[in-house]
């Protein structure tokens, strides 16, 4: 069976309000490498207002739906954000269209927080690199298929 996204994100919202975590599966590329579609999940909390830095995995709404991408940079209000297998791709949103943190990410049944120093050296170095070895990179792992 299938649902709408419109009424799953509500349902995230909704249990997301209530304090507690929620885990949901991965859907789309934008997250690649690191996280995969439809075999990887992260894990979810409420966004509280509180600070945000460069390299964080945020739930947002943008253009009537839900993202879940990398902030790239924030100015103000103004977040910018993208996923890490974008390439000159970027969202804007307003502190307030964001809905969640991501903190963990559950991947072969191992659950890794986002304090981890795993996840944090991933961070790092991927953020780091310019945007045309990324993109080398995807390619050349889309062609190995790893």
């Amino acid at each position: 069976m299938q649902i709408s996204n419109d009424i799953f994100f509500a349902e995230v919202e909704r249990l997301l309000g209530e304090g507690g975590e929620v885990m949901i599966t991965i859907r789309g590329n934008s997250m690649q490498p690191m996280l995969r579609d439809s075999r990887d999940k992260v894990v979810l909390r409420r966004y509280e207002g509180d600070e945000l830095q460069r390299g964080d995995v945020m739930l947002f709404r943008y253009r009537g739906g839900y993202v879940l991408h990398r902030v790239v940079s924030i100015d103000g209000e103004r977040i910018v954000f993208s996923g890490d297998g974008n390439y000159k791709l970027y969202e804007q949103a307003i502190t307030k269209d964001i809905v969640a943190r991501m903190v963990a990410y559950v991947k072969n049944g191992r659950r890794v927080e986002c304090t981890d120093r795993e996840w944090l050296r991933y961070s790092r170095v991927w953020m780091a690199l310019p945007m045309l070895l990324r993109r080398v990179i995807m390619g050349i792992k889309r062609r190995i298929k790893i």
